[in-house]
């Protein structure tokens, strides 16, 4: 009976220990950590089989395999990603988060801050939700993009619709429309 006993309580113990493995928001740091280093092999084992990404009623659910085509795609506009703060709120992490890049910079909203809601299958991250971000100006956003659209259609017939080209080839067209954009001559430029 006595060894009986015994057996359970370091049954048990083990099973606490081994469960233990790091908090949530130390997943999510090692998640945007890796995020800005473009490592996406240690960000994989960070997330879930299926991760959601979820933006107001838009949401995307997303294999091993066509999370590493979403990474590839915003990878084209070197990105970079900072962790601003972090805090625990009714079950999910808060992450605000800075990140800076090519397209950003180009849509005039560089640095772009959001604060997002992580949620966890298990110890993996499975469902992230943009909150807001409260820096935005998604009108100039909007227009320069707009703005970049029309003049592509018109000039660059080729590269049209690289804006809804979410593969990596559409990540290319897209950076090399902004240069084009950015390089045109002969024509009077928007300051």
């Amino acid at each position: 009976m006595k060894n009986n006993f015994i057996l359970i309580t370091c049954i048990f113990f083990l099973a606490a220990c081994t469960s233990k493995g790091i908090s949530s928001a130390e997943t999510v740091k090692q998640y945007y950590t890796a995020f800005d280093a473009a490592d996406f092999a240690r960000m994989l084992p960070l997330v879930s089989d299926s991760l959601t990404i979820a933006e107001g009623d838009y949401a995307t659910t997303y294999s091993h395999d066509s999370f590493y085509e979403q990474f590839k795609w915003d990878s084209i506009f070197q990105p970079s990603y900072e962790l601003i703060d972090i805090a625990e709120e009714e079950g999910s992490i808060i992450a605000t988060v800075a990140s800076s890049s090519v397209r950003y910079e180009f849509l005039k909203n560089n640095p772009l801050t959001c604060r997002f809601s992580i949620t966890f299958s298990g110890a993996k991250i499975s469902r992230i939700d943009v909150l807001d971000c409260p820096d935005a100006d998604w009108g100039v956003w909007e227009a320069e993009r707009e703005l970049l659209v029309s003049w592509v259609s018109e000039n660059h017939p080729e590269l049209d619709g690289f804006i809804h080209d979410l593969s990596m080839q559409g990540a290319i067209n897209y950076m090399k429309a902004i240069e084009l954009y950015e390089n045109r001559t002969g024509e009077m430029r928007k300051p």
